[in-house]
């Protein structure tokens, strides 16, 4: 399959899959007739790094997990503790929004509280 194949029927940003060819990392991947084809093996990996991009990795940290995943065995430790450290972070940005909603909810309150005074 060419990068444009995977990236319409799998939706994949062609970023992305220029990404992970300019990485190295694909082992499978194979250039034929002056095009890359991507094997299920590659669209799997493609599917982890669009994961990891969702989930708040930036290029760099899925860089770093990918080549942790193809490059070490192992290394499920590491990666773990990325996976940690990016779960905490999402964790704070979690608690951070909810202040923002109880202090919106605040403000919404005091406002109908003085619609009411009023109506």
């Amino acid at each position: 399959m060419t990068i444009e194949e995977a990236s319409r029927l799998y939706n994949i940003p062609m970023e992305i899959l220029r990404e992970y060819e300019s990485w190295g990392l694909c082992g499978a991947v194979k250039k034929v007739m002056g095009a890359w084809q991507y094997d299920d093996t590659d669209l799997e990996r493609l599917s982890l790094i669009m994961t990891l991009h969702d989930v708040g990795f930036d290029s760099t940290q899925v860089e770093a997990y990918m080549r942790l995943l193809l490059e070490q065995d192992g290394s499920e430790e590491q990666r773990m503790r990325m996976l940690e450290e990016r779960r905490d972070c999402t964790l704070d940005e979690i608690h951070f929004r909810e202040r923002q909603l109880e202090r919106l909810d605040y403000l919404r309150h005091s406002i109908r509280k003085l619609q009411d005074k009023k109506g």
